[in-house]
């Protein structure tokens, strides 16, 4: 079972689910997973008792449960318990079921593989690639991919020694990089794109990342010579490796007479498109 098949279980019609355009996170209704996981007739009063046995046990995941409003089946809109994916995978470890067991197996799968990739990155490198293998991707698209890659860590390597912060820094800063070369900061990119929890340089064509490789590559580079003390000094630097992508991007266009922000996305894979070099 891959993460794809595992979350188009909780897509079907009778899991209400709702995607959070501020957390980025699709949230999904416990009673109808445990419903369809148990087929519980009453599938309200188990969710009520697994509850209970799991604050008992001292099991944190209950209190990183929400509510919210969603359609109930009289058609009315009722407080309901949700949960984001990481939770609701936790909540099926405790759920015995033969239908939650593939579920549990594939967690075990994930979780050994991500001890292997620590004792032994290049594993991660060798995954990687199979996955987008299998995705469809090109030969030519996925080397540049894990190329990109080693240029980000490049760059974060870079934020780290600047005293950046991992997290809400991390990412004030990679908006400001995109929006200098894409004219959008990360989210309104991703809209663009019609993607919502996928990663955005998946979604990318060839020139696309080429581009983005650059403002990044660029951006460490001129904040090795530098040298920015200051959050706003590395952000004037993010705004600087940023435009000279985008001013690449933009002779491009003009030599060309192509636009090179494309809305084509990985899905276009999957609808006989055999790479993302194509540029709508």
């Amino acid at each position: 079972m891959t993460k794809d098949t595992a979350i188009k279980l909780f897509n079907e019609n009778q899991v209400r689910c709702e995607w959070d355009s501020e957390t980025e996170k699709w949230y999904f209704s416990i009673v109808d997973i445990i419903e369809v996981l148990t087929q519980s007739p009453d599938a309200g009063a188990y969710w009520r008792k697994l509850k209970e046995r799991l604050k008992k046990e001292g099991n944190e995941t209950v209190t990183n449960c929400h509510t919210l409003k969603m359609e109930a089946a009289d058609g009315k809109m009722r407080q309901t318990d949700v949960a984001d994916t990481e939770t609701l995978f936790r909540l099926i470890q405790s759920i015995p079921s033969p239908k939650a067991e593939p579920f549990k197996l594939w967690l075990a799968k994930v979780g050994y593989e991500r001890i292997e990739d620590m004792e032994d990155p290049s594993k991660s490198i060798d995954r990687a690639m199979e996955y987008y293998q299998m995705k469809g991707y090109s030969e030519a698209w996925i080397n540049q991919r894990l190329k990109s890659i080693e240029v980000r860590k490049d760059l974060t390597d870079e934020w780290k020694n600047r005293g950046v912060q991992e997290g809400l820094e991390f990412a004030i800063l990679t908006d400001e990089i995109t929006k200098a070369w894409s004219g959008m900061k990360v989210k309104e990119y991703k809209e663009f794109k019609d993607l919502k929890k996928e990663n955005l340089r998946d979604n990318m064509t060839n020139l696309e990342l080429v581009l983005n490789m650059l403002a990044e590559a660029t951006t460490t580079e001129i904040s090795k010579t530098r040298e920015p003390v200051t959050f706003n000094e590395n952000k004037a630097v993010a705004n600087e490796g940023g435009t000279i992508a985008g001013n690449t991007r933009k002779a491009i266009e003009q030599k060309t007479g192509k636009k090179i922000l494309s809305k084509l996305n990985a899905k276009h894979l999957e609808n006989g498109k055999n790479n993302l070099k194509e540029i709508e």
